[in-house]
């Protein structure tokens, strides 16, 4: 009885808590080299309203006092590299009240591209085993796995490749139903597939044809890095996810 009571007691207060430690760590700054680092390793820092930057700056401080960074197959990961994927992580939830991926516990990273095994289901239901070579992986909602060779060439410029954009995109879709809470995403991906089977060239990577969940974190990665092209060809995929991001990047200058 004592050990229910001391349970529901926690489970009530936990909230109350973990609120006063991300105050505390959010009221904290970055110095001013890891300032500099993201200037140079996050081009869109550079472009947005000095409000949203204090504020990515401390969802970035509280990302990196409660996640765990693991290193595999020998990497050591270093604080600049948890600080260029804490920060692209936490662009996707800079509008998003008090939300900092609040079930994730870990980040896996190799040093680059990683084999995991997998299974291929024909549209006859035969099952094929094979293994996937990947830059990234959202494993679960408690974990992402992300190559290190890939999360670097995120950081070049605005290409419309970012894979920590992509697989944390790819997180917020499974918990909150992203493609489903914008309905005008579902038409946008079928003139995607028509245009993809016609050899369009199209903004978009072919891959966002792949599924609901590829396109949502596909274009997710085009609305942070290309938002002004984004919005230009695809005003309704633009306006859906400025509307579920809380963001609008195309107006930073």
């Amino acid at each position: 009885m004592v050990a229910a009571a001391a349970v529901v007691a926690w489970i009530l207060v936990e909230p109350f808590l973990r609120a006063r430690r991300r105050a505390r760590q959010r009221a904290r700054t970055l110095d001013e080299a890891d300032r500099m680092f993201l200037r140079r390793r996050v081009p869109v820092f550079v472009r947005m309203p000095k409000p949203l930057q204090e504020r990515l700056e401390g969802l970035t401080l509280v990302f990196l006092a409660e996640k765990e960074f693991i290193g595999c197959q020998g990497i050591t990961v270093t604080p600049h590299m948890k600080l260029a994927i804490a920060a692209q992580a936490c662009l996707l939830v800079l509008g998003r009240d008090e939300h900092v991926y609040d079930a994730m516990r870990s980040i896996l990273v190799y040093p680059g591209q990683f084999v995991v095994p997998g299974e291929w289901h024909d549209e006859h239901g035969v099952v094929t085993e094979e293994e996937r070579v990947l830059a990234g992986e959202a494993w679960d909602v408690s974990r992402i796995i992300l190559s290190w060779e890939d999360v670097k060439a995120s950081g070049r410029g605005p290409d419309a490749y970012n894979v920590v954009i992509h697989e944390f995109a790819h997180y917020l879709d499974h918990e909150a139903g992203a493609f489903q809470q914008a309905s005008v995403l579902a038409g946008e991906l079928e003139s995607l597939r028509a245009a993809v089977d016609q050899d369009e060239d199209t903004l978009l990577d072919p891959y966002a044809a792949e599924d609901e969940a590829e396109f949502f974190a596909v274009t997710s990665e085009v609305f942070f890095e290309q938002p002004g092209q984004l919005q230009r060809c695809h005003p309704r995929i633009y306006d859906a996810l400025a509307g579920f991001y809380r963001l609008d990047p195309a107006a930073w200058s």
